[in-house]
């Protein structure tokens, strides 16, 4: 519940539902005496120990009295016929012929394995491998996407028990087959994470390090360069400054899928200014292209950013238009013609709006009093960042130096 808690406070519960229109949560939250919304309050701005301290303080339940509720639960067949009949449906579905899954917690468990173990790599590609969010190790997500994948018939193109996954098992002490049937069975991130940390002996430092080796490694002998070569000639023929596999793969999976992934790599500076000479368009058209594909990452576009919403009422263009526009023009040339007459503005507007843009800045005390603190939180030393330009671009920096330093 507080998963789906934060989701809903975040716009990404997707088809799940939360508070009082669920049957369970509203069973938890009467059990539990407070509403959906106290409860998404405090999920929202709590970590799990938190949440539970608090829980913990307005229940006033004791140990006893915990562990007969989650008796109760656990054991809790339907009991009502919307409920048994979802069961069956998802029995018939994911597991025909199966005796033993008879209550609601393993029919929610059921439909949740069901709907995300597989992965459709002829969709999109793997994650980026230095994703670190199973068990904090480099690779290890691209793999278990992969691992899924190949379980469901849809790997395309890809290896799995590639050398890149060789190199990480090698390391965990773990094999290919074990991993792919724990990605399999633990379709969630956290639990398969759970999983290898029971499974090897390596410590948080042992892995850091690895991340650190695994990111910064290149081709090593003549067939891996020739192999890394084919590929770079193929993801981004003329590119000098790549190499690692890493960034190779990255640019392979771009390349192969036509897409920006803002997991990835960030956005275009601010201060670009090669689509109609003005500084701001060239980050929004590649927020609006990762946003069509659900690539956006942590980044936020059109309404949900205050840039974006600045920049385009100074240029006199929609938002609406714009999101139009980026699914009607695939490429820059083409969007930038539509942007030109869209925005009509002369070189001295234009000029102008650089300006403005560029200088732009907390505009009272109430938002410095957001802007400071945001900087302290990624570098406290940084007095010298005044505008949302320049913490932009620094937040940018800073936020894939650690994505890719491995730490």
């Amino acid at each position: 519940m507080a998963d789906k808690a934060r989701a809903a406070r975040n716009d990404t519960l997707g088809e799940y539902i939360y508070g009082e229109t669920s049957g369970l949560d509203r069973r938890l939250l009467e059990g539990l005496g407070t509403s959906e919304k106290a409860f998404a309050d405090a999920a929202e701005s709590m970590p799990d120990s938190a949440l539970g301290n608090w829980l913990r303080e307005k229940w006033e339940k004791t140990d006893d009295e915990i562990k007969a509720f989650n008796q109760h639960h656990l054991g809790r067949e339907p009991d009502h016929e919307g409920g048994r009949q979802r069961l069956k449906q998802r029995l018939d579905k994911f597991a025909p012929g199966r005796t033993d899954i008879t209550t609601s917690f393993q029919s929610i468990e059921l439909d949740d394995w069901g709907s995300f173990c597989a992965v459709d790599l002829t969709a999109r590609p793997p994650r980026t491998p230095y994703d670190r969010s199973v068990a904090h190790t480099c690779g290890l997500a691209r793999m278990a996407d992969k691992a899924r994948a190949d379980k469901a018939g849809k790997l395309n193109d890809y290896i799995y028990d590639c050398p890149i996954d060789q190199a990480v098992m090698a390391f965990l002490d773990l094999s290919a087959d074990a991993f792919q049937e724990a990605a399999w069975n633990n379709p969630n991130d956290s639990e398969l994470g759970d999983w290898v940390t029971a499974n090897t002996s390596k410590s948080q430092p042992d892995i850091a390090a690895f991340n650190v080796a695994l990111i910064n490694r290149g081709p090593e002998g003549a067939e891996e360069l020739d192999a890394f070569n084919k590929s770079m000639e193929r993801a981004a023929p003329g590119r000098a400054d790549v190499s690692t596999w890493f960034q190779m793969l990255d640019l392979d999976d771009q390349s192969s899928y036509g897409l920006i992934d803002l997991a990835r790599r960030p956005p275009r500076s601010p201060y670009d200014r090669s689509i109609i000479g003005a500084v701001g368009i060239a980050r929004i058209v590649d927020k609006g292209r990762a946003h069509l594909t659900s690539t956006i990452g942590d980044y936020w576009f059109g309404p949900d950013s205050g840039a974006d919403k600045a920049a385009l009422r100074s240029l006199g263009v929609s938002m609406g238009d714009v999101q139009q526009a980026l699914e009607e023009h695939a490429t820059d040339e083409a969007f930038e013609k539509w942007l030109l007459k869209a925005c009509a503005k002369s070189d001295a507007e234009i000029a102008a709006y650089n300006e403005e843009m560029i200088r732009r800045g907390p505009p009272s005390e109430r938002a410095w009093k957001w802007f400071r603190p945001f900087v302290a939180s990624f570098d406290p030393a940084r007095t010298d960042l005044t505008t949302y330009y320049q913490i932009m671009e620094y937040h940018d920096h800073i936020t894939f130096a650690r994505l890719h330093s491995g730490i």
